[in-house]
């Protein structure tokens, strides 16, 4: 018996094989190509912001803008530089606040990951302590300098515990998180084979929380900084921040440009500190979403 054969589609020959009519017209996917882009292309595209504010600088002092009085122009900030590192003034206080800077943030990122896994790990220290410190995580810890003084004089303890307040409740609430989303059936087949919480806490519950305590490092090393500035306007007589109040003495705008640009870069080593942690120990993780979108 004679089958009936569809008409042939305009466009298509006789003896070819029939189209699947819901896929005729149909355009084929195609993924969106990404073009790989070297490390010195990105480094000078990161570095095309920085240059452009410093040509601002240079122009507005150069024309008469922006006046010596004000702010002082690159070359005079650069030959400032060059004076206090020559004296031995700019390494002395730079040595001084990083000790300041790395002590307390040390002693920050301690406190908030042991604090971050109790509370995140057990649910008595949950019920005990997060609601004390999320209490006294709202407290700006610069409305604890005048009671630092009282408490401890004006003598490095309080400084480095100024840095050290202001550090630990942002690795404390990111590690607390990071601790709480973890797979709670890697936790019990943990323990099925017989493994201690101290064991389950570093083999599981860290690596999983590692993002998240690479988050609270990264903010508790930027509070670092910003607590160093705080934490050397009580009465210092070394550091940075002991360099600025004798430049403000002397209305030194070169040398307080210096000490401004010396906080910011200590600021962005710590961020690239993180990233490079970030790159070593977590080598699959992208930079987020999308993330190779549109390059």
């Amino acid at each position: 018996m004679a089958t009936a054969q569809l008409p042939y589609e305009k466009g298509q020959k006789a003896g070819e094989p029939q189209r699947d009519t819901a896929t005729a017209g149909l355009v084929a996917p195609r993924p969106p190509a990404r073009k790989a882009r070297s490390r010195t292309y990105a480094l000078t595209v990161r570095a095309l912001g920085p240059l452009a504010l410093l040509a601002l600088w240079w122009a507005a002092a150069a024309t008469g803008v922006l006046t010596p009085d004000v702010l002082a122009s690159p070359a005079d900030v650069v030959r400032a530089t060059g004076e206090l590192w020559g004296n031995g003034q700019l390494p002395d206080a730079l040595s001084t606040s990083l000790t300041r800077s790395g002590i307390g943030l040390l002693i920050g990122l301690v406190v908030g990951l042991t604090l971050g896994v109790v509370t995140g790990f057990t649910r008595l220290g949950d019920e005990l302590l997060d609601s004390s410190l999320q209490t006294l995580r709202t407290i700006p810890f610069l409305a604890l300098v005048p009671l630092f003084m009282v408490w401890f004089g004006i003598n490095e303890i309080a400084k480095i515990l100024l840095i050290a307040v202001a550090t630990t409740f942002p690795m404390y609430v990111s590690t607390a998180g990071g601790v709480r989303n973890t797979d709670r059936k890697l936790i019990e087949a943990m323990r099925s084979f017989g493994v201690g919480r101290i064991g389950i806490v570093r083999e599981v519950v860290l690596p999983g929380a590692l993002p998240s305590l690479l988050a609270g490092l990264r903010l508790s090393m930027t509070l670092s900084v910003i607590a160093l500035i705080a934490a050397e306007e009580i009465n210092a007589t070394a550091g940075i921040g002991y360099l600025m109040s004798q430049a403000q003495s002397y209305a030194r705008t070169d040398i307080l440009a210096v000490c401004i640009l010396v906080y910011g870069l200590l600021g962005l080593t710590a961020d690239g500190i993180v990233r490079l942690l970030e790159r070593v120990l977590m080598p699959w993780r992208t930079a987020g979403p999308g993330a190779g979108a549109g390059r």
